[in-house]
């Protein structure tokens, strides 16, 4: 199955470059370039894209809104959305996730790790890191803003999770693999696999980005101080 990759990015020179990185591939293939958020909603819709490589600074519907208007399109909910930033500790990439991007990517990164973490959102997986989950997000979901940074709606959300639910949920918000989580519980990974999409479908997440994220506004899992 090939792989239909959407590249938003408003510098012509980057969007070649990831294109021809991308098509040298024998699983993917560029299915579309937008320069901005609203054409990247658009070819979407009309190239039936599986993940978008989406700048967040870009003239006129920057990518926090294009992200948040595909995430929420009903018609799109297959459609998976990778943050790509120069700065990595950028509250721009905590938004993003909110509004329902499966992870970020540093433009600087190797060309390897760009393919990777495409077969990885395509593959429903989300690109968090433990180092990440528990460094860049866990602090900006820390400072909120001007309390506690939880959101009183999930928090009351989390009371259908079993407690099994609850015990796998903070294992992903930790960063962890199904693989890893198994071992740590003690059960098998399809059992672990099955309790994440029970938590994902009760707590309205797209994929495992947003469970990582929804543990840390409800209040399920608390930020380390670093």
């Amino acid at each position: 199955m090939t792989i239909r990759v959407l590249l938003a990015d408003d510098q012509a020179l980057l969007r070649s470059a990831f294109r021809v990185l991308v098509d040298s591939e024998p699983d993917m293939e560029v299915v579309g370039e937008a320069s901005d958020g609203a054409e990247a909603v658009r070819l979407a819709k009309e190239e039936r894209a599986d993940v978008v490589l989406m700048d967040i600074r870009m003239p006129g519907t920057d990518g926090l809104a294009a992200t948040r208007m595909i995430s929420t399109d009903p018609t799109l909910a297959h459609v998976r959305i990778v943050i790509l930033t120069t700065f990595e500790v950028d509250d721009y990439v905590v938004q993003s996730l909110r509004a329902g991007a499966s992870g970020f990517l540093g433009k600087g990164s190797e060309p390897e790790e760009l393919l990777n973490a495409i077969r990885i959102a395509a593959g429903g997986e989300a690109l968090l890191s433990p180092a990440a989950t528990k460094g860049l997000i866990a602090r900006f979901l820390a400072q909120g803003d001007g309390d506690d940074g939880r959101d009183p709606a999930r928090t009351e959300r989390l009371e259908a999770l079993t407690v099994r639910e609850r015990e796998v949920l903070v294992q992903v918000a930790g960063g962890h693999s199904n693989d890893e989580i198994a071992e740590r519980l003690e059960v098998s990974p399809l059992t672990v696999k099955t309790h994440v999409n029970r938590a994902m479908a009760k707590l309205g997440a797209r994929d495992r980005a947003q469970l990582v994220v929804i543990a840390y506004e409800s209040g399920l899992v608390r930020p380390r101080a670093e």
